[in-house]
């Protein structure tokens, strides 16, 4: 299994917690999930060089961090 690979799974991992938490209305701790999620989804989009992936979650984590300020 490739690094990418792992790190894809971890991010998984990582983003379905963050999503569970909202499910259970635990803010602030699903956002910190999410914002580990996008980042390794990140790093993952950079090691594939995938401009697409890397895009998308970077209007992730924008989207989220201005969420975050304004709550």
């Amino acid at each position: 299994m490739e690094t990418a690979d792992i790190v894809k799974w971890i991010a998984t991992v990582i983003q379905l917690i963050g999503y569970g938490l909202t499910g259970l209305n635990l803010a602030p701790y699903n956002v910190f999930f999410f914002f580990i999620g996008i980042g390794l989804c990140f790093a993952v989009g950079y090691l594939w060089k995938d401009r697409a992936i890397m895009v998308v979650h970077v209007g992730a984590f924008i989207s989220l961090l201005i969420g975050y300020l304004s709550a």
